[in-house]
């Protein structure tokens, strides 16, 4: 019982990704998994413009997993560092297009909701010193940890394959409410925020919460579809 809703949004999520993908363009972004971490070299990638990309292999679990990972100086971090408060948790990477894409809108999210104890932190599956220069070159203000050894450990407690970017929301009690795989945009982005705010104020439950979200993400995706963006 504990991952029938885990089962079911990744169900409506990949269905979202069905019609925002393939043949229309959705683009995501795959790792080879190598044992450790990245491989060295150039990141191998393989651009998904043909085929959904590939569901979670393994049920969503129900809360922010235990992980640790270190930021760009070597220091390590748990996710339960930020407990307490919403997070967003975003996997990705330097050389990943839509990754990159997603960056701005994440720092205008933190911004826009800095007074709501609400924090993103990113997970970089990526070699350091290429983390490091981007995280510098760009000025991104949120927390990153890099996971050029054990990001793909990271990503696997998560349910998820080796593809990027993805993201998850938590609330403030570390349970996810919901996991985006794809390129995040601010629609998307502003509806699951409301909806966390809803569940944190006692208007809505979780389980109501996680049904509204994948059906608003299904729609949303079918309206960019028609559009004609990714």
């Amino acid at each position: 019982m504990k991952s029938r809703w885990a089962s079911a949004a990744g169900v409506l999520t990949l269905a979202a990704i069905l019609l925002g993908s393939g043949a229309l363009g959705f683009l995501v972004y795959r790792l080879e998994p190598t044992s450790g971490g990245v491989r060295t070299g150039t990141p191998p990638v393989v651009p998904r413009t043909d085929a959904a990309p590939v569901p979670p292999s393994h049920p969503i679990p129900e809360s922010l997993p235990d992980i640790s990972l270190p930021d760009a100086n070597g220091r390590p971090h748990r996710l339960a560092d930020w407990a307490g408060k919403p997070l967003v948790v975003n996997f990705w990477a330097t050389w990943c297009e839509p990754c990159r894409r997603e960056i701005p809108l994440l720092e205008g999210l933190r911004l826009e909701n800095h007074r709501n104890a609400f924090e993103i932190v990113g997970i970089a599956i990526d070699h350091r010193d290429s983390v490091v220069k981007y995280v510098r070159d760009m000025n991104i203000g949120y927390p990153v940890l890099v996971g050029e050894r054990g990001g793909l450990e990271a990503a696997a407690a998560f349910g998820m394959e080796p593809v990027l970017p993805f993201t998850v929301f938590a609330d403030a009690q570390g349970r996810i409410v919901t996991l985006k795989i794809g390129e995040l945009h601010r629609d998307e982005a502003t509806f699951i925020l409301a909806r966390l705010a809803d569940v944190a104020a006692g208007r809505l439950t979780l389980s109501a919460a996680r049904e509204q979200i994948d059906e608003a993400i299904r729609r949303l995706a079918v309206s960019r579809a028609a559009a004609g963006n990714d």
